[in-house]
């Protein structure tokens, strides 16, 4: 790391109530799973538990690490800390079945006190219908991403920190909501058929490179604050704006395809569990 990358981190403080948030989330968790586990050692396995631990150690790495120092000072740190909080964190997160051990390792006063009748509401209901639609999902992420990415909205989200907090947060709640539909964790149930969704990941990489081609290709610098930035990595403002537009763009790629490959090796599984076969040809009907 260069000298000016390095008088970037005595400016940086560890967030107190994002390095607690993450603890009271994990221990939440470890203590329903170990709960859970102890009665239904399969129901939500070890595997599940180390997902969840990933997940949530992504949003700390995104918003709770040195890496927070950087990205008013590195566009391709900024990309990176977004890709973690949309595409990374949340599906490991889901993966997890948070809502099971969440709910066993809450107290169980608050559970019954107030998670319980909140759950059963109504009112509850008709917006969890509304919000967990994979069309209300899919618009979710896409207007994150676009919006807080119109230079003037980004700007002032650098400018002010309660806004940057803001974005850090919708981008989260975007992420979780994108890979709602695509995960299906307990205890949700299947809105579209399954097929749709490889076409569903599929549409949502297009908002990315389009965006990712217009930071790549374009011969000035968006975002005017990294003009002034101290130089981070030895990259030129120019340069490191390409860089971050190449990290989205390849890492979306990836991360979007792998999913849509495992839910088709799925459906193909599912195919060949029930039986169902190609017609038999006229030869085959011919005795020998």
């Amino acid at each position: 790391m260069i000298a000016s990358s390095q008088s970037v981190l005595p400016s940086w403080s560890p967030p107190i109530l994002v390095d607690a948030s993450v603890l009271l989330a994990i221990s939440v968790y470890a203590r329903g799973w170990i709960r859970l586990h102890a009665t239904f050692p399969k129901l939500v396995s070890t595997v599940r538990l180390a997902s969840f631990l990933a997940g949530i150690a992504g949003i700390w790495l995104a918003i709770g690490s040195p890496l927070e120092a950087f990205d008013d000072v590195s566009l391709t740190v900024h990309m990176a800390q977004h890709l973690l909080l949309m595409t990374i964190a949340p599906p490991l997160i889901l993966l997890g079945w948070p809502a099971l051990p969440l709910l066993r390792g809450l107290p169980q006063s608050i559970v019954r006190l107030v998670v319980g009748p909140i759950s059963r509401s109504e009112f509850f209901k008709s917006i969890a219908g509304v919000v967990t639609h994979p069309a209300f999902c899919w618009l979710a992420a896409t207007f994150a991403l676009v919006g807080w990415h119109v230079p003037g909205v980004f700007e002032a989200a650098l400018r002010r920190e309660w806004l940057h907090h803001l974005e850090h947060a919708s981008f989260l709640a975007a992420g979780l909501l994108f890979w709602w539909p695509v995960v299906q964790p307990w205890p949700s149930v299947g809105r579209w058929p399954r097929w749709l969704i490889p076409l569903y990941l599929f549409g949502a990489t297009l908002p990315c490179d389009v965006l990712s081609a217009f930071l790549v290709f374009c011969d000035r610098v968006v975002y005017a604050s990294y003009l002034s930035a101290p130089s981070a990595f030895g990259l030129t403002p120019l340069q490191d704006q390409q860089c971050a537009a190449a990290l989205m763009w390849v890492s979306v790629t990836v991360l979007f395809l792998i999913p849509a490959l495992v839910v088709t090796m799925e459906m193909l599984s599912l195919r060949e569990t029930h039986g169902i076969k190609e017609p038999r040809t006229k030869e085959q009907f011919v005795r020998p």
